[in-house]
């Protein structure tokens, strides 16, 4: 069977990386877009001459010029974004719609998957300024998608490793605290953790599959559905060492919101929904949406005791 034709935008990045690999690992024909606008950022430019000996296929193009967009996607079957969207905001936001009006001026696309890989934004209409911007700015993305008539999947990865695991879901850091860990409120509210190899693999398992067509894939493998103190639980016996449990209420870690600069503010919002609202969890899937666990049984997910012997 011909596979899908695979567009990558904002390959070099975190999850685009990722998602060059897998789709190369599941045969696809791979492209990735080469923007003039990388300059001379040579760590950059190395990871794309690597994709090109591992097989994938540079594509030039630039949301300076409309044209070379359109003319980039209709060499493809599928379109995945990838660019960086850790706060979105409104540049972002703007690059995201015009890979939109190019996507749908080629009317080739049989799937997009935009820049999302994380929370549901269409459950979080109620959370907190200004965190609530990047969910805002999501779903003007996915109104411009929809209106266009793009085929489309949106996939929810959740917590990635690099930021929720290793860290202990710890803020300002990336490695494990050696004596102490804070707590949000009691710790039990459930939340997702993933590899993000794992979010790529399962990204890419949807591209072609029926079943995702205009739904939500929710990623929520079974062992990795953890509280936060199920997650200490696992390092604590990783490493024969008790930390000291220091609890947060939720007034206490709202108020340090005042005088934060805002890439903070932005963080400590999705935090407390994750971790003080269970807002990963607290819910039901429907018809809108289908588990990624649930489709593609055969992918081996990293297990979060796996993910942190990474840390010992």
């Amino acid at each position: 069977m011909t596979k899908n034709r695979v567009l990558v935008v904002g390959g070099t990045g975190y999850i685009g990386k990722r998602l060059v690999k897998a789709s190369l690992a599941e045969g696809h024909p791979t492209y990735v877009l080469q923007r003039p606008e990388i300059g001379l950022d040579i760590d950059k430019f190395q990871i794309l001459l690597e994709f090109k000996r591992r097989g994938a296929r540079l594509i030039e193009g630039s949301f300076s010029d409309h044209r070379s967009l359109v003319e980039a996607v209709k060499q493809v079957d599928v379109v995945i974004s990838a660019m960086s969207g850790v706060h979105f905001r409104s540049h972002n936001l703007l690059l995201q719609l015009k890979l939109v009006d190019a996507i749908k001026e080629a009317g080739t696309v049989k799937r997009f998957l935009p820049s999302e890989f994380g929370t549901d934004p269409a459950r979080m209409g109620h959370a907190i300024e200004p965190g609530r911007v990047s969910f805002d700015e999501k779903m003007i993305v996915r109104k411009a998608i929809q209106e266009a008539k793009i085929p489309y999947t949106y996939v929810s990865g959740n917590c990635f490793g690099g930021y929720f695991i290793g860290n202990l879901s710890q803020m300002g850091t990336l490695l494990p605290p050696k004596h102490s860990v804070q707590i949000y409120g009691d710790g039990n509210f459930k939340a997702i953790f993933l590899d993000e190899d794992d979010v790529a693999t399962y990204s890419i398992k949807s591209i072609d599959d029926p079943r995702t067509l205009n739904k939500t894939l929710y990623l929520q493998p079974p062992e990795n559905i953890l509280s936060q103190r199920e997650l200490v639980e696992i390092w604590e016996k990783l490493t024969g060492r008790t930390l000291e449990k220091i609890t947060i209420s939720p007034e206490e870690f709202l108020s340090q919101l005042k005088g934060a600069e805002f890439a903070k503010q932005v963080g400590l919002g999705h935090f407390y929904h994750i971790f003080y609202e269970g807002c990963l969890t607290n819910f039901e899937i429907g018809e809108e949406g289908e588990k990624a666990s649930k489709l593609y049984p055969e992918v081996k997910y990293t297990r979060v005791h796996d993910y942190l012997k990474r840390y010992l």
